[in-house]
């Protein structure tokens, strides 16, 4: 039934109607009536970050966490662009989000008004959908739009701009139709005849391999269970992107690890060996397929994706399927198992003996020290510690990230936080803090640099403000890590601009918001300085002093192939050689 009401009654209805619980945002005078509804109510927390960007970043990992879609309220003007970075992360790594600004009064819009900007234009390359409300009446029917395409198809992140007179005006309500905006109905179920054909490809297959990737994630929870039931019936090995890591269990026995540019040396051998490489959820990113042209060379492609714009815009594939991963792989099984669940097992069998010989070279292998602390030792007794923990992992962006996706394991989805496509230093702590918001019990983990920890080091305010239990587990090298070992490999050793100085003392910088401060730089006494950290009932800065020049292996250079990859440890020069694979 219709009701009448003000814009700004109708925007806090409508999060109400749509199933909205938290809000993260930040104040100003072009969103004050909103902000004065969501005052007198109390169905929707709201979260005051103290920057934009927090704002968004700590919504993505809500949204990533939860499934649900990450809500943010800013104002005009320099709080519609502190959000744009944010914007970018979410539209590269598909998260869903539904950000609210504030606008000028819509007689003054062009009139270069206080606070005034051009939001629509500033973010239309940077989200999914935009839209100006003008006529209060439009506003109910666009909220509800706003929410049906952010959380649909390929999930991205929307805005609607809505003018300060829009707010104060009273207009009519609309409920949200059921079933969602007839505009927009992407496809979901996958064309049968390509997926007979992916099948008949997958009965024959010698060397084939599952490439999965944030899809599958976004897919939700079914779109795992099925992927999980095809690996184990097939046997085939599989890999994941950054972004996909969960989907598949790393305690599962097919699984090879990440691949790509960091990625595992068996994983990056059997992409470019494979004779089948059934892509699920995944958008061939550079980070992944090296230099196009020499990528997988001998491989029948096939590509599962809701995003027809995904299939064929790097790499061209065989079997393009477009649909949901989760109606795709439904279909998928029921065509194998109704044919007999057939693979070629002669193949398959050479093929692992093939794989176990490359995960015999160890690429993780590190030259540990009784002295300082490895970065990669540290995580791995992170990653001991902490794995039996209801657990939650948020990252910044650089070595520590990519160590981090190598020696911490996740069995579940939507358990890893990080920021993928646009690979956004600052991300991992706002993440953590909307993580947390949507999981209180659970413990929640930043691995950060120094560096990318110090982009967002004001959002500790906001985690002592709502008592969030965040910790941030900060891998201090005194270095922009992965500047600093690009410089080193690839730039002749010239460091520019690459070396932190004047950086805080993060235990007093802790203290200093009322905060737990731990720094450990002594191997020894590494594991009871982690307890403390998971023990204590409060937000944590540990400060975590590592080995300052450790490069992050395996490393596919730029521009080449995914046989061409940098190790670190000459004990495998014997097996390294034989891949085809440079020794570092």
């Amino acid at each position: 039934m219709a009701r009448q009401m003000t814009g700004a009654k109708m925007v806090v209805q409508a999060l109400k109607d749509q199933g909205v619980d938290t809000v993260f945002g930040y104040p100003g005078g072009a969103v004050l009536p909103i902000y004065d509804e969501v005052f007198q109510q109390n169905d929707i927390k709201h979260v005051l970050v103290r920057h934009e960007q927090g704002a968004v970043h700590a919504a993505e990992g809500y949204a990533r966490s939860t499934g649900k879609p990450g809500v943010v309220l800013v104002t005009s003007g320099p709080g519609a662009t502190n959000a744009v970075t944010g914007l970018a992360d979410a539209l590269l790594d598909s998260i869903p989000l539904v950000v609210l600004t504030g606008q000028v009064p819509t007689f003054m819009i062009g009139s270069d008004g206080f606070q005034e900007a051009d939001t629509v234009g500033i973010t239309r390359p940077c989200t999914k959908h935009n839209w100006l409300v003008k006529e209060t009446n439009a506003l109910s029917p666009t909220l509800h739009e706003a929410f049906h395409v952010a959380t649909t198809g390929r999930p991205g992140p929307v805005l609607i701009d809505i003018p300060k007179d829009v707010q104060f005006a009273t207009g009519t309500y609309t409920a949200p139709v059921k079933g969602g905006s007839k505009r927009y109905q992407p496809q979901v179920k996958g064309d049968m005849q390509a997926i007979t054909a992916l099948v008949d490809a997958l009965e024959t297959a010698k060397k084939p391999i599952f490439y999965t990737g944030g899809g599958v994630i976004n897919s939700g929870d079914a779109a795992s269970q099925l992927l999980r039931e095809l690996v184990d019936a097939t046997g085939f090995p599989i890999t994941s992107t950054l972004m996909g890591l969960g989907a598949y269990p790393a305690s599962g026995k097919n699984w090879l690890g990440m691949l790509g540019m960091h990625g595992l040396y068996e994983a990056n051998m059997a992409m470019h060996g494979c004779d089948l490489m059934i892509n699920i959820g995944a958008r061939f990113d550079d980070r992944i397929t090296g230099r196009t042209d020499a990528f997988s060379p001998h491989s029948i492609k096939a590509h599962i994706d809701i995003d027809p714009s995904s299939i064929n815009k790097v790499i061209h594939v065989d079997i393009p399927i477009v649909g949901d991963v989760a109606h795709v792989l439904e279909d998928m099984l029921k065509v194998w198992k109704s044919r007999g669940r057939k693979t070629n097992a002669d193949g398959l069998a050479k093929w692992w003996k093939q794989i176990e010989e490359w995960k015999a070279v160890n690429c993780l292998t590190y030259k540990n020290s009784d002295k300082i602390i490895k970065p990669q030792y540290a995580l791995q007794r992170l990653e001991a510690l902490t794995k039996r923990h209801d657990r939650y992992i948020t990252t910044e962006v650089g070595q520590h990230q990519m160590w981090a996706a190598q020696f911490l394991h996740f069995d579940d989805p939507n358990r890893w936080m990080t920021s993928g496509g646009l690979g956004t230093m600052g991300y991992g702590f706002p993440a953590s803090i909307g993580v947390q918001m949507a999981h209180p019990d659970a413990l929640v983990i930043n691995v950060a640099g120094e560096a990318s920890w110090l982009m967002n080091m004001q959002e500790m305010g906001t985690a002592m403000q709502y008592r969030l239990p965040v910790k941030q587990f900060i891998l201090n090298n005194e270095r922009l890590g992965m500047v600093r070992q690009w410089q080193q490999l690839l730039h002749g050793e010239r460091y520019s601009s690459s070396w932190s100085e004047a950086l805080p003392d993060f235990v007093k910088l802790a203290e200093a918001f009322g905060a737990k401060g731990i720094q450990c730089k002594d191997p020894a006494d590494l594991e009871d300085a982690i307890m403390e950290m998971i023990n204590y009932d409060g937000p944590v800065i540990f400060d975590c002093l590592v080995e300052k020049h450790e490069n992050c292996f395996p490393m596919i250079p730029s521009g080449e192939p995914h046989n061409k990859m940098l190790l670190g440890d000459a004990s495998t020069k014997d097996a390294i050689k034989e891949g085809g694979a440079v020794l570092v």
